[in-house]
């Protein structure tokens, strides 16, 4: 049985309010904290492992700086048809992005990594990758355009915010965490935590 880790060691290592958000579900105390780390200097292209990687790199930047911490991090990589979606950054790029998607597949790969401290013995990483996958209708350029206006996410991988009018833009989306495409797995966070010894309800 692991021993029982003190809920507020607990820092989740990202400034994106959607996971800060995801990870109140859980009714555990965390910190946040800026991670510190450049995404654009990871090279991998497959996107499975390019998440977990970038997962697991973001967690031990955080852990530099505060390496008494449970650190929590996560990335999502999205790719479709040989391409990977990076967010699009403007609702130009938005428009082009769902523009590319439209009538196709997409697969989002949601990673999330936690990290021990380091006075922790035992395992130091715990992580896992999730898959969602994604059909969008064959959208109008008219129908993109009233998304885009109603619902900018421009700092969403894909263009869409599927917790949102989003949901909207889908054929079906399939997955076995339903939370994954939302930017932080929970079913696996939770299992990973109370692996760790944290008391997750």
């Amino acid at each position: 049985m692991p021993s029982p880790a003190a809920p507020v060691e607990l820092l989740l290592a990202s400034t994106s309010i959607y996971r800060a958000r995801l990870l109140e579900r859980l009714a555990l105390p965390f910190d946040t904290c800026d991670p510190g780390f450049d995404e654009s200097t990871e090279s991998c292209r497959r996107p499975a492992l390019r998440a977990r990687r970038l997962a697991a790199a973001k967690a031990a930047s955080a852990a530099a700086t505060h390496p008494e911490r449970w650190i929590l991090a996560s990335d999502q990589v999205a790719a479709c048809g040989g391409r990977i979606l990076t967010k699009p950054g403007s609702q130009k790029a938005q428009t082009e992005q769902l523009t590319w998607l439209s009538g196709r597949t997409a697969r989002f790969h949601t990673a999330v990594t936690l990290r021990a401290p380091d006075s922790i013995g035992g395992p130091r990483l715990r992580r896992a990758v999730v898959t969602t996958r994604v059909r969008l209708r064959r959208l109008t350029a008219d129908e993109i355009a009233r998304y885009v206006a109603a619902e900018p996410a421009a700092d969403c991988c894909g263009g869409f915010r599927c917790e949102g009018l989003g949901i909207s833009l889908f054929a079906w989306l399939r997955a076995d965490d339903p939370t994954a495409l939302e930017g932080l797995p929970l079913l696996a966070t939770a299992r990973l935590l109370r692996a760790a010894g944290f008391a997750v309800p």
